[in-house]
């Protein structure tokens, strides 16, 4: 594993743990060269995705931007960084077993709103406002009075 810091071509693992949901694989490693220690992730992939977005674009799907996304949603809610990690984790899952190897973008959206909607709330309704494109405030009410309208059934 190359180092970040001095971008030397070995290091040495010096712990290995799953994580809390035993999704991955966390190593703490040490630089040969600099000595500098440092944190890799190993998850189990089962099969390479592609994102279709919308004008024909396409791109490898890319984790990180899943969980980038999630944790802008929930910035300053009472959400644990471990409950996103498993809802990644639980997105990144489902879109694996659906036995195609190219995924819509929308198809993504709707399992992430899907999982905010369980998780919280206001998560929900302001990854909601980015995914619709609300335009006006009245986006914005007509959205939320659905959604309260869903808590109350």
């Amino acid at each position: 594993m190359r180092c970040p810091f001095c971008s030397h071509e070995d290091s040495q693992v010096k712990d290995s743990r799953p994580t809390e949901d035993g999704s991955a694989i966390r190593r703490r490693r040490q630089c040969e060269d600099c000595g500098a220690r440092f944190t890799t992730f190993e998850r189990a992939q089962l099969r390479e995705l592609t994102v279709a977005k919308s004008g024909n674009r396409r791109e490898p799907f890319d984790r990180a931007k899943l969980e980038r996304s999630l944790a802008i949603a929930c910035r300053k809610r009472p959400v644990p960084p471990e409950r996103i990690e498993r809802l990644v984790s639980s997105i990144q899952r489902q879109l694996e077993t659906t036995g195609d190897s190219e995924i819509t973008s929308e198809m993504i959206g709707e399992l992430v709103m899907d999982g905010l909607k369980a998780l919280d709330p206001v998560a929900y309704i302001r990854f909601a406002s980015v995914y619709k494109d609300f335009r006006e405030a009245r986006d914005f009410e007509a959205f939320a009075g659905s959604v309260g309208e869903l808590g109350r059934e």
